[in-house]
């Protein structure tokens, strides 16, 4: 069926609102649009779906809702009638209609005989993740883009480990949506007849509670914020998101007296009003809070992202400029700070684990070989680090301390399977507290790491392809990279070749041996003849976008900016970007 009779088979539909019939018939006779919402199924990855609001099969809505929370349903009662007692934990972040598409999954699973339990208010990834850990349910949904523009939401299925679903399992759920018409196959029944009949029930706030106990348990040195709290201060933003409730109580229970709140972007909104996007990667959202910190003399500056996953920070350097810190400056401070105070208390272990993912830098290697500790990397995405740690604790042969990516995930602590904002502010907050003590800033902190380990430099570069006509470009430059890649890049000759999709190295000489140990992955690394620079190509697993991550080390931080940015410039010529 093309695009335009699936656009007449919705608009004709009886199953459809009011409201969504008149959304189809206001783009009637608008070819492009018709085709951009109807020329394909919103895709079911292993992240879960994430797409633009509105009707139609590429855009989510409660119809796309629905039946996902059919082929959720379909997967978890293929576990048998314990799995289906045990349930679904859905949450929600604050989005535009994120409670919605919630309370939809919710009407699903539970026609479906499934039961459920059901955040009564917004919660953040982590809070859902340890929910379903806590809980001992058979899955969970977290309703959420993340970070993404407002235009945005998303549905995100987790397993019984409370990571996002490995690819076998998602197979499986996508195999089940895929069995089921969008209109006719799926149940649904009245939400307060489910909670009457008790296969919907409402979390208790005791959930609430043991999180944030928990979390504390993952203090390092607390008495150093004891020792600065009267003077230290620091300023927190939700950016209009999850985080307010947890993070704002956490940073109170470990003894912070002087935590600013950014009024303004600590609202429950999912027009992000104050922000171009609710990023904590973009300095433009810190504006507010750094216009605050310079009236109230504010060394370090946190924000999350609206489902607080994702943390990114503000710090002043010596002039008193506020920098922002990449993802990978922040996961090297944490790795330093986490390993130095246990090596100090003599509790870093002889088999403990950092875990990377193969875009993150370079430099967190560096600082854990330094004490010893091994480092791991895994494919790009988080569950791919809470894979890590649930095969682990299942065969007892390592102890995991900290994984991260460079986008902004941290975790410590194995309460959860995704990247925990509540956790790494609350380690952020601390450390900032603990070099304060040394009378030290963060800034200097990360200056010493670089004079200690190198001087390590990163950069992602991200290039937005949206709708139909991105899809076929980002499909055509990589398969260019694949029949016809680069041999010089900067004036260096191109030496390695790793493809993670049909997993091989290959040597500028044409030598090939296989790649081992990760999953297939739609990746190409390049590895240069300096033998510090890379690059790597990926296509976003939930934007329409290509991502550049290049990396390089050098005696100084601005030779190796310098490098990073004519390999950039290069790459992005030969790529036609």
């Amino acid at each position: 069926m093309g695009y335009k009779e699936t656009y007449e088979r919705w608009l004709n539909s009886p199953a459809l609102d009011e409201a969504a019939k008149a959304e189809l018939q206001a783009i009637s006779g608008d070819e492009k649009e018709i085709e951009e919402r109807f020329y394909r199924e919103l895709e079911f990855g292993t992240a879960g779906m994430r797409g633009i609001i509105g009707i139609g099969t590429n855009r989510i809505n409660i119809y796309n809702v629905r039946r996902a929370s059919q082929g959720v349903a379909k997967y978890v009662n293929s576990m048998g009638a314990d799995a289906a007692k045990a349930g679904v934990l859905i949450g929600y972040d604050t989005r535009n209609f994120s409670r919605t598409f919630a309370e939809e999954t919710a009407k699903v699973l539970a026609a479906n005989g499934v039961n459920v339990h059901l955040f009564p208010i917004v919660h953040s990834v982590p809070e859902v993740s340890f929910g379903i850990r806590t809980l001992g349910c058979a899955a969970g949904v977290m309703i959420t883009a993340s970070h993404n523009p407002k235009e945005y939401n998303g549905y995100k299925v987790y397993g019984s480990d409370g990571g996002q679903l490995p690819p076998d399992a998602a197979d499986v759920v996508v195999a089940a949506i895929d069995s089921y018409d969008i209109f006719d196959d799926v149940k649904f029944m009245d939400l307060q007849e489910a909670m009457d009949k008790g296969i919907v029930t409402v979390i208790s706030p005791d959930l609430d509670e043991k999180f944030l106990e928990t979390v504390m348990t993952q203090q390092q040195n607390p008495e150093a914020v004891t020792a600065v709290a009267d003077e230290f201060k620091l300023i927190y933003t939700p950016f209009h998101g999850t985080g307010s409730r947890p993070v704002k109580e956490i940073l109170k229970r470990i003894g912070f007296k002087n935590v600013l709140v950014v009024k303004e972007q600590d609202t429950e909104d999912g027009n992000f009003p104050t922000v171009k996007s609710p990023n904590p990667e973009d300095k433009e959202g810190f504006e507010i809070a750094i216009r605050m910190a310079k009236e109230n003399d504010v060394d370090v500056i946190i924000g999350t992202d609206p489902d607080c996953d994702r943390v990114g920070i503000v710090v002043r350097d010596a002039d008193g400029v506020y920098r922002t810190l990449t993802g990978n400056q922040t996961g090297a401070l944490l790795v330093e700070y986490i390993l130095a105070s246990k090596k100090a208390k003599g509790t870093l272990p002889k088999d403990g684990v950092v875990i990377k993912t193969i875009v993150t830098t370079e430099l967190a290697a560096a600082i854990a070989e330094s004490y010893g500790v091994e480092v791991m990397n895994v494919l790009t995405g988080f569950k791919y680090i809470g894979e890590k740690m649930t095969e682990f604790a299942e065969k007892k042969n390592h102890t995991y301390l900290i994984g991260f990516e460079e986008s902004y995930g941290y975790l410590v602590g194995t309460h959860a399977r995704d990247k925990d904002g509540v956790v790494a502010t609350m380690l952020i907050a601390e450390m900032a507290a603990y070099y304060k003590t040394k009378g030290k800033s963060l800034y200097e902190a990360l200056q010493d790491i670089y004079n200690k380990y190198g001087f390590y430099a990163e950069k992602t570069v991200s290039f937005t392809m949206p709708g139909k006509d991105g899809m076929e470009k980002m499909a055509a430059l990589l398969t260019g990279l694949r029949k016809d890649p680069p041999t010089k890049v900067d004036g260096k000759n191109v030496v390695l070749y790793t493809d993670y999709q049909s997993q091989t190295i290959k040597t500028a000489a044409g030598a090939t041996s296989p790649l081992k140990g990760l999953p297939k992955s739609n990746v190409l690394k390049y590895n240069l003849s300096d033998e510090k620079t890379y690059f790597i190509v990926r296509p976003s697993g939930t934007e329409p976008k290509i991502k550049l991550y290049l990396g390089t080390f050098a005696d100084s931080f601005e030779a190796a900016q310098a490098t990073i940015e004519s390999v950039l410039a290069d790459v992005k010529d030969q790529m036609g970007l």
